[in-house]
């Protein structure tokens, strides 16, 4: 009699601790199965110098869109309200990213801005979509990923000189990120907090399965 409860208590032990390992493998997957970006097909640069826009295509420019875009696509929900003064702005620069040839959404970029680049996102987006608006503080190699796409800005000495050809940035480009989607990280807070829940309701109906089990066993 002992044995069988033993085997029992061990065979939905088993299963509980599988579960758990299904609910925990199938959270990261459904937060990874989220619908893909459309494709960037390119960026419209205008502004301070600029006598024409600078037109950049992902297939003749791949390198420069990238960096360009990636000044803007990690910007959250909401900024903040109000920015600097207009004398302390400096240069101004619209990006506009393109979903094939349809412009998608545009940014008011202000690489030499004292204390630091900034960003203004408009209310109001060329494909309409709904959005707030807001000032955020741009990354610290604004200017010269604008320069590298064709803008006229001097060059920003944030490099160190490794030897001809070479260089290396005092900050690492991962640490340039200056925030994080505030609604991302709820969402995966939620999973996160949903997931747990889950759990804990396996492993109490597993409990009291092997309770009552057990008392019929032993009776």
């Amino acid at each position: 009699m002992v044995r069988r409860v033993r085997r029992l208590l061990v065979a939905v032990a088993g299963t509980v601790m599988a579960t758990v390992c299904a609910l925990a493998l199938a959270g990261p997957s459904a937060a990874h199965a989220a619908a893909p970006k459309p494709a960037v097909a390119g960026v419209d640069i205008t502004g301070d110098q600029l006598d024409e826009p600078l037109r950049l295509r992902a297939d003749t420019h791949p390198a420069e869109v990238t960096t360009v875009i990636d000044q803007v696509d990690w910007l959250g929900r909401t900024g903040q309200p109000r920015g600097p003064q207009a004398a302390d702005l400096g240069p101004k620069y619209t990006v506009v990213v393109l979903a094939g040839d349809v412009p998608k959404n545009t940014y008011d970029l202000y690489p030499l801005a004292k204390g630091g680049p900034r960003i203004y996102r408009p209310a109001k987006q060329p494909d309409r979509s709904k959005t707030l608006a807001g000032w955020f503080f741009g990354r610290l190699n604004m200017s010269e990923t604008l320069r590298a796409a064709g803008v006229p800005l001097e060059r920003q000495f944030d490099t160190i000189s490794g030897g001809v050809g070479g260089g290396q940035r005092v900050i690492p480009g991962d640490s340039l990120a200056p925030g994080q989607d505030l609604d991302a990280t709820m969402n995966e807070l939620q999973r996160l907090l949903l997931l747990n829940a889950g759990v804990m309701v396996v492993i109490t109906v597993g409990l009291a399965g092997i309770a009552l089990l057990v008392r019929r066993r032993t009776r």
